[in-house]
């Protein structure tokens, strides 16, 4: 008889877990940049809100949020969802019209809306 394993990450609330309120917001973003982040959040199984969050904690405090193995998924999927920008894009980008048939929007669970 084979037995299978599964493990499942837990969030256990301990002593360094702290009660905050959260707001829901409508932020516009970048469609690729949306794709790579919530790939990343998917990946470790984190909420978008939560990956966000985790982000900009670290940039608050001039720390990076990820290490080498995390710096390398992203590069994979910035190539899988074809996102060309850099941080030299910051401050610099400019919305365009969407393309005629389709729609900007992409739904939670990524397809489009």
């Amino acid at each position: 008889m084979t037995q299978r394993v599964i493990l499942v990450h837990v969030y256990q609330a301990n002593d360094s877990a702290r009660a905050v309120e959260r707001v829901q917001t409508g932020v516009r973003i970048e469609k690729r940049i949306l794709k790579v982040m919530k790939a990343l959040a998917e990946y470790h199984d984190l909420t978008l809100g939560d990956l966000i969050e985790g982000i900009v904690l670290h940039a608050f405090e001039g720390k990076s949020a990820f290490g080498t193995e995390n710096l390398k998924l992203i590069a994979d999927l910035k190539n899988i969802y074809h996102l060309d920008l850099d941080a030299s894009a910051s401050h610099k980008l400019i919305e365009r019209k969407p393309r005629r048939g389709k729609r900007d929007t992409v739904s939670s669970t990524g397809g489009r809306a």
